[in-house]
């Protein structure tokens, strides 16, 4: 027979039992406020094909042209039987595979744009492993921006700097190491700065009342542009309106290197302003450099020198008077681009340079930094119109391959095109950068921020849980401290914008009322000094010093009586003026 339990054994189980219901929902409310795991917590993933989608740019990236033509071909097919709909279907699918092809071909299928500007942009440049990127702009300001701490809702610039107090930046360029920018300011004075974005160089301004250019040691007047060796780290090459070339070395920031004075034939005083420059590439010192003058002519020198006159020279390059804003060398070295202010974009040969091979009419933007390039593989020519479509020249023809619109009605000023990274990037005159990239050929960079979880917010980031002043409300569990608002006037809001009047100071505990006399005279020394009458305080103290004078004292004994002469009643009358006279004749 099974052995018999007592009751008190029966209420012992069932106590223990109860006990480890409990204790397991303890510890069940405890592991879902504990975290699963230690280190890093990462954000659910991202479906990228779905973020890829939200980046892409309508209409697939076709131009203008393009779509006029989509509509005309529309109207042909409505027109025409089953038969021919069938053929031109399949005509159409072909179109929509030469676009397939020119997507492949160039990375435009997908952007991202940074909009951080005020005013126009004036250059875009990408360190050589494509991680950081600069911007400069009309605003005064360069923008600093690193892709691997980026992500798709926090797009932001990590550093924002002035080099340059009230003048817009020209350009800035980083070096073939990636580790300083060169900035090119509407001033007198170059700067490098670190990739950081910290001023590390500022070089000197030659004496603007000395003549001879060759004996000055810097820019008299404004520099216009600015670029660097293409194989020497510290050394670069800047123009300016002084109508002079100089050579720089980045470790002596006191002297150039080397200067070249452009002596201008048809501008008066044989002066002109230098507009661009370029440096060819080629091994050190070998590679030619060029600009281009104001008065139209296309100078190039030779990388090693001398300096003293052009190797090569085109006279009436563009017209005279007209701002040239860009030039650039192909890969090779061998073709020269200009874009010109009389609406011209020509193409050189070094070998051949009395007249250019191809030229053809453009809409090129007003702004004098606009510019063009040579694609990574110098089969194409990427610039921008003042229309704000970005063109895809064959260097051949000069003709337009592809049209792609950015900033329609806007001015496309700067365009670059990063080989590692593969992709496009442009500014406009609206302030706005757009990175132009491929999710299949494109590598890192915007496909990097695209891809990233988005950023772990703080929950001061959150604006529910945060309170605007402005406003005058104040959350339940806000601890004011004392002066904390001192910003609001008598009636609780804030002063208006504009006004200038300065703060009241914090109030205090006499504030509102007059402190008693008899206190200001215990709690501060000499007050009463105010209602006396200096005179009076300064005589009292004269019988004193004179029965014990403190500096005098020494002497006091030795010290012998003022006698004065005695004069007598006769001499002290007032003779007459003639009676002296008489005396003395």
């Amino acid at each position: 027979m099974p052995p018999k339990h007592k009751p008190e054994d029966r209420n012992k189980a069932e106590q223990e039992e109860e006990e480890d219901v409990v204790v397991e929902e303890a510890d069940e409310a405890m592991r879902a406020f504990m975290p699963m795991s230690f280190g890093k917590q990462t954000g659910a993933p991202k479906n990228v094909k779905v973020e890829f989608d939200k980046t892409k740019r309508g209409g697939g990236g076709g131009g203008a042209g393009e779509e006029k033509a989509g509509k005309g071909k529309g109207k042909a097919i409505e027109k025409q039987d089953s038969e021919n709909e069938d053929d031109n279907s399949d005509s159409d699918d072909d179109d929509d595979d030469d676009d397939d092809d020119d997507e492949d071909e160039y990375p435009i299928s997908h952007e991202l744009v940074l909009k951080h500007h005020t005013k126009a942009l004036t250059s875009i440049s990408l360190d050589p492993s494509g991680t950081r990127l600069v911007t400069s702009s009309y605003d005064y300001s360069i923008k600093f921006y690193d892709f691997p701490s980026m992500s798709s809702d926090s797009l932001n610039p990590f550093r924002a700097v002035e080099p340059s107090e009230s003048h817009h930046i020209h350009s800035a360029t980083f070096s073939d190491n990636g580790q300083s920018i060169l900035v090119i300011p509407a001033a007198t004075q170059a700067k490098i700065l670190s990739r950081d974005g910290e001023t590390l160089v500022e070089f000197v301004k030659g004496d603007m009342y000395l003549r001879d250019m060759h004996n000055t040691k810097g820019h008299v007047s404004e520099i216009t542009a600015g670029c660097w060796h293409p194989s020497e780290r510290d050394t670069f090459m800047t123009a300016g309106t002084d109508s002079t070339l100089r050579i720089w070395d980045v470790n002596n920031k006191r002297h150039h290197k080397e200067v070249i004075v452009h002596k201008s034939k048809t501008a008066k005083g044989g002066r002109s302003r230098m507009c661009c420059v370029a440096w060819a590439p080629g091994e050190s010192g070998k590679g030619l450099l060029g600009s281009v003058a104001m008065d139209g002519s296309l100078v190039l020198y030779g990388g090693d020198g001398p300096f003293t006159r052009p190797s090569i020279e085109a006279k009436d390059a563009h017209q005279r008077e007209s701002w040239t804003s860009s030039m650039a060398f192909s890969g090779d070295g061998r073709l020269i681009v200009t874009k010109g202010g009389d609406q011209t974009i020509k193409l050189w040969d070094i070998r051949k340079l009395k007249a250019p091979v191809n030229t053809r009419e453009f809409d090129c933007p007003l702004q004098t930094e606009n510019n063009i390039i040579f694609s990574p593989s110098s089969a194409e020519l990427l610039t921008g119109d003042a229309q704000g479509n970005l063109h895809f020249l064959s260097p051949a023809t000069l003709r337009s391959e592809k049209t792609i619109p950015i900033t329609p009605a806007h001015p496309l000023v700067t365009v670059t095109w990063h080989p590692k990274i593969n992709q496009i990037i442009t500014g406009s005159s609206t302030g706005a950068a757009h990175v132009l990239y491929s999710p299949e050929t494109s590598t890192r960079g915007a496909k990097l921020v695209v891809t990233r979880a988005p950023k772990k917010r703080h929950i001061d980031d959150d604006p529910t849980f945060t309170t605007d002043f402005a406003t005058g409300g104040l959350s339940e569990d806000a601890i004011l401290l004392p002066n904390a608002l001192l910003g609001k006037n008598k009636s609780g809001g804030t002063r208006k914008k504009g006004i200038m009047a300065p703060e009241m100071p914090a109030p205090t505990p006499w504030g509102k009322s007059n402190p008693d006399q008899e206190h200001v005279k215990k709690a501060y020394a000499l007050s009463s000094m105010r209602d006396e009458d200096p005179r009076e305080a300064l005589l009292k103290y004269a019988a004193i010093s004179e029965k014990e004078p403190m500096f005098t004292s020494a002497w006091k004994e030795t010290q012998p009586k003022t006698i004065y002469a005695e004069v007598s009643d006769d001499e002290e009358e007032v003779k007459d003026p003639r009676d002296t006279k008489r005396q003395r004749r």
